[in-house]
């Protein structure tokens, strides 16, 4: 089981994807990341159940 993404590793994320971060709260950054990655940008919106199964930010969603 892996740790829950912190910020800084959030923020290095989006700088390689070309996402400026300043101003961005968390969930906002990981919606910015899952747009940039072609994926839907639904994190923290899914209860109990998720089929995005590629999506890396698919376990801390469904906590």
């Amino acid at each position: 089981m892996r740790k829950k993404m912190i910020v800084k590793e959030l923020q290095k994320m989006a700088k390689d994807l070309g996402i400026k971060t300043s101003g961005l709260k968390k969930v906002e950054m990981i919606k910015a990341i899952q747009r940039a990655e072609g994926n839907f940008d639904c994190f923290g919106t899914a209860s109990n159940y998720c089929d995005q199964m590629s999506c890396l930010f698919r376990q801390d969603c469904l906590k």
